[in-house]
């Protein structure tokens, strides 16, 4: 006979948090966020714990490269996608492992046989005005010359001007040579009155730019994330078709850790994925298993050997698999069940094996109730695909800005190995949308802003660290005129749209 669970599963928006006595120290400033993402033995440090909880989805629309090195800087870890060749992937890599801090690789470049249609239309797109023209039209080719806001005058031009006519040639350019500290780099750009200075290597080939505007910014990164040659840490999305392959090319290329990605992670697939993982490399390389979403997944996959343990099914802003297959959990109810067993194995083995609460996620406060539930860190995809380094593109759709944002079961995508049970390589069916999602700016701005709310929200609980909140948290269930209640009514709100500066 089936086994029916007494109670219905529940969401994150169906809880709220009770306020707990707050001390004299209970300050946003004594918060620490730092927090494990794998596993360890009682009494042991973890190999790797970051420094805020939050990492990005293994997904073509949000982890790349661009989004790894901008959330290493915060203290958390991008999960690339592998949805794409090995070799990309690979390549990816080790863009984050050799990126130093103030060099940007430059993501707006053209032809000089294009046309000043072509730059306006990029500028847009981008956002940049300073544009890199080389003989190809990437950022890894010869640099011609460049292109700002100071070359051309739209109402003076035609759309067919051809960029060669108007750029800023090479023998104008000032610029510094690939093995210049940034330190020398920013000397150049103050000594020179500059907005951007390309960096070349000896074959006058684009390698990076240095921008006078992220002086600041570059200075310090309190949070960064790095690793023990002081590189930016970032992990990788694998599969368990083609892992024997994948895994030497990202090992190699110098991955900090592993996730295998699946719609399904209580499967022999994932453990004969990780125990080919441990016979050829033990416990150097670590690896994260997944999405689970009861105490029974969570042993299965802890037991195979998992670093930590990913939990959600069909609970994501772009996942259908919920309509179309009829599976999955409320991802509250999903989070705290697999907490238990988590605490449960920890007191039998002395082994602590770290859950990633993926899906869900709708306001900044669930964040919180994740992490009070029992999630050491949370996986984050529809968030991070609003910002600026996404690697999606940013379309004004209906006179707003949003970003393209579609799921790797989506027909876009065509991840069938995330999907996989076997049989023919292909996808049968969807189980993802695509979409778009509002523009939100700059991942630095959005991040910090959403986690000064949780460390405000863990002050009221009277807890400065993820371990307390897990202690001292008290939740309750609400009705939904409690829902309705918690937000503004009964009153008539302004429309104030018209006076924002846009």
């Amino acid at each position: 006979m089936a086994h029916y669970f007494e109670e219905p599963s529940r969401t994150f928006n169906e809880y709220l948090l009770v306020p707990g006595y707050s001390s004299k120290e209970c300050r946003v400033e004594n918060v620490s966020l730092k927090t494990p993402i794998t596993k360890f033995k009682k009494g042991e440090e973890p190999k790797i714990t970051m420094n805020i909880p939050l990492v990005s989805a293994v997904m073509q629309a949000v982890s790349d490269d661009k989004m790894a090195v901008a959330l290493a800087k915060e203290g958390g870890i991008s999960f690339i996608f592998g949805s794409q060749p090995i070799e990309s992937q690979a390549a990816m890599i080790r863009r984050v492992k050799t990126h130093k801090a103030g060099f940007v690789t430059s993501d707006s470049n053209l032809r000089p046989d294009q046309t000043l249609k072509d730059v306006l239309e990029l500028k847009a797109l981008k956002g940049h005005s300073t544009i890199a023209i080389t003989d190809d039209g990437t950022a890894e080719g010869k640099i011609l010359g460049l292109v700002t806001s100071r070359d051309y005058r739209v109402s003076r031009m035609s759309p067919d001007t051809k960029i060669s006519e108007f750029m800023t040639p090479f023998d104008k350019l000032i610029y510094g040579r690939s093995g210049i500290t940034l330190s020398e780099a920013n000397d150049i750009l103050w000594d020179h009155k500059l907005n951007a200075l390309p960096i070349i290597d000896d074959n006058q080939r684009l390698t990076h730019f240095v921008f006078r505007k992220d002086y600041d910014s570059h200075k310090s990164n309190p949070n960064e994330l790095l690793d023990e040659q002081k590189r930016y840490m970032v992990g990788a999305g694998i599969n368990t078709r083609d892992h024997e392959q994948r895994v030497p090319a990202l090992i190699e290329a110098g991955v900090d850790i592993l996730c295998i990605d699946s719609s399904e992670g209580y499967s022999q697939w994932q453990a004969d994925t990780i125990a080919w993982i441990r016979e050829r490399y033990g416990d150097d390389i670590k690896i994260g298993a997944g999405n689970v979403v009861d105490g029974e997944g969570f042993r299965y996959l802890a037991e195979a050997g998992a670093d930590f343990v990913k939990i959600g099914i069909g609970g994501g802003s772009i996942c259908i698999t919920r309509e179309q297959k009829g599976i999955g959990r409320g991802q509250a109810t999903a989070v705290i069940e697999v907490a238990a067993a988590r605490d449960e194995y920890f007191k039998e083995t002395g082994v602590y094996v770290p859950i990633c609460s993926d899906g869900g996620i709708v306001y900044d406060h669930h964040l919180t109730l994740a992490l009070a539930m029992g999630a050491d860190f949370i996986m984050l995809g529809r968030y991070f695909a609003r910002f600026d380094e996404s690697p999606t593109n940013k379309l004004n759709v209906n006179g707003n800005y949003v970003k393209e944002y579609w799921g790797e079961g989506s027909s876009r995508a065509r991840n069938w190995q995330r999907y996989d049970l076997g049989g023919d390589p292909r996808m049968k069916f969807e189980e993802g949308v695509d979409s778009y999602v509002p523009y939100a700016g700059p991942l630095h701005d959005n991040v910090n802003l959403s986690l000064t709310k949780v460390k405000s929200t863990m002050c009221n609980c009277g807890a400065l660290s993820i371990k307390e909140l897990q202690d001292r948290a008290k939740l309750t269930l609400v009705s939904a005129t409690s829902i309705v209640e918690g937000g503004a009514h009964d009153v008539i709100l302004k429309d104030t749209s018209n006076n924002v500066i846009k």
